[in-house]
Formats: structure tokens, C-alpha cells, sequence
């Protein structure tokens, strides 16, 4: 079965005036993963023994919190921990002992095995994964057969460091010879010369409080602080439905 193309909504978030579209589609994902997790979901058993078992990511649980739907993250929480503390004391009667399992270090107690493995899971993480997936190949998709899109992927304000490497990793999977040239040279391109207007607003914001320039207009440097967060951390500071 062919997998599914998002041409709506990664044309719409093209459109959208943000530092990165990649970490708009992301953010846009997150924000409805944590809207199902915070609605009735969180009382449906299978639903709940998921997040049992492997919790949350930090930068999730963030987002769990600024939700405030406290009595829904707490019942999340209460069962979440008791099933922690069942495994855990089960581990311990056991004693530091390696943990044995068959893709597992050698000296790798059970504790760290189960504790690391819980850390480093996450049901929203997860929940996101294939759709996440599925935009990207959905921008190189539009790349190589939407000429709109084109024209609005070269007028984009670029990406964070972060998911230009990835689309310059991944774009041979998707794109091949002429194509995938010319997608390299669009992909450097667009994201080198808004990495440097960024840094140029940048330095602009830190001339502002040079007493020689505070009469002299801010441009469009008020807000760079935020926006060169997204381009070199993947922060999003405001919500990209309305960038």
C-alpha cells in the first residue's frame, strides 16, 4: 500500500511566516498528540497502560503541564508511578545484577536497563513518529511535483541547523540525480543566507543597546532573540498555527 501524502498540510505550513517549517510541523503534531493525551483519552485503558509503561519525554511533560489539566496529568501520573515502583521493587529484591537481555551491555545492571530505557521513551514521541515521517517525505514529494511549492520553498525563511542536516541526510532517499541536485543547491542556499540574516538581526539587537543607536529603529531585530532560538535550537517561542 502506497503510504500517505500531507500535501494540505505542509503547503499550509509553508505558507506560514516562521524560522524553521520543519519545526512548525512538528510543534503542530505535538500540540494535537498533547490535546488527545489531555482529553478523554487518558481514561481509556489501553491508552493508559501505554503510558504506563513508558511515560513521557521532558519537553513533553512540559507541554503535558502548560495544558493545565492538572487532574488529568495527575491521574497520568499516579498510575504511571505505581507501575514504576511495582518494577522497580521487583529489580531491586534482585540485586545489582547484570541484566542479561540479549541486545543489553554486558555489565548493564537490570536498574539502568529499566530505568534508562523509561527516560528515554515516550508516548507522544512515539505517537508523532510516522506522521512526522510522512510530512517529510510529503516536502520532498511537493519538491519534485508542485511548482508552487517550489517557488515557496526557495522564499522560505530556512530551517533550524537541526532539520537542515536532516533534510540534506535524507533528501537522496526521496530525490535522485538532476532533482537532488537541485534540491541541494535550493536546501544550501536558502538556509545559509537566513542563517546569516539571522545572526545580522542578531547583532542588530545587541547594537540597539549601544547608547550611539537609541534613537535608531529596531527593524527587524525586536524579536531576534526568539526567532535565532528556533534557527539554532528548534525552540519554537510561539505557536506556528499563528506565525
Amino acid at each position: 500500500m502506497k503510504e500517505q501524502l500531507y500535501t494540505i498540510p505542509v503547503n499550509d505550513i509553508f505558507d506560514k511566516d516562521c524560522e524553521c517549517p520543519v519545526c512548525a510541523m512538528k510543534r503542530s503534531l505535538e500540540d494535537d498528540a498533547v490535546a488527545f493525551s489531555m482529553g478523554p483519552s487518558y481514561m481509556e485503558d489501553d491508552i493508559r497502560l501505554t503510558t504506563d509503561k513508558i511515560g513521557f519525554c521532558a519537553p513533553h511533560m512540559q507541554m503535558l503541564y502548560d495544558f493545565e489539566n492538572r487532574l488529568g496529568l495527575a491521574l497520568i501520573l499516579d498510575t504511571h508511578m505505581k507501575y514504576m515502583i511495582k518494577n522497580i521493587e521487583i529489580l531491586q529484591k534482585k540485586g545489582r545484577k547484570s541484566s542479561g537481555g540479549l541486545f543489553s551491555k554486558k555489565d548493564e545492571t537490570a536498574i539502568y536497563e529499566f530505568t534508562n530505557n523509561v527516560t528515554n521513551s515516550c508516548y507522544i514521541c512515539d505517537r508523532i513518529r510516522h506522521t512526522f515521517e510522512r510530512y517529510i517525505a510529503t516536502t520532498f514529494y511537493l519538491y519534485e511535483n508542485d511548482s508552487a511549492f517550489l517557488t515557496k520553498f526557495k522564499k522560505s525563511k530556512g530551517f533550524c541547523l537541526e532539520h537542515y542536516g536532516m533534510l540534506y541526510e535524507m533528501a537522496p532517499k526521496y530525490l535522485h540525480g538532476n532533482t537532488l541536485e537541485s534540491f541541494t543547491k535550493d536546501l544550501d542556499t536558502v538556509f545559509l543566507s537566513n542563517f546569516k540574516r539571522m545572526e545580522e538581526e542578531v547583532s542588530w539587537f545587541i547594537d540597539k543597546f549601544d547608547y550611539r543607536n537609541v534613537d535608531a529603529p529596531w527593524k527587524t531585530s525586536k524579536d531576534a532573540v526568539p526567532r535565532a532560538m528556533t534557527k539554532c535550537n528548534g525552540i519554537l517561542n510561539n505557536d506556528p498555527k499563528k506565525s
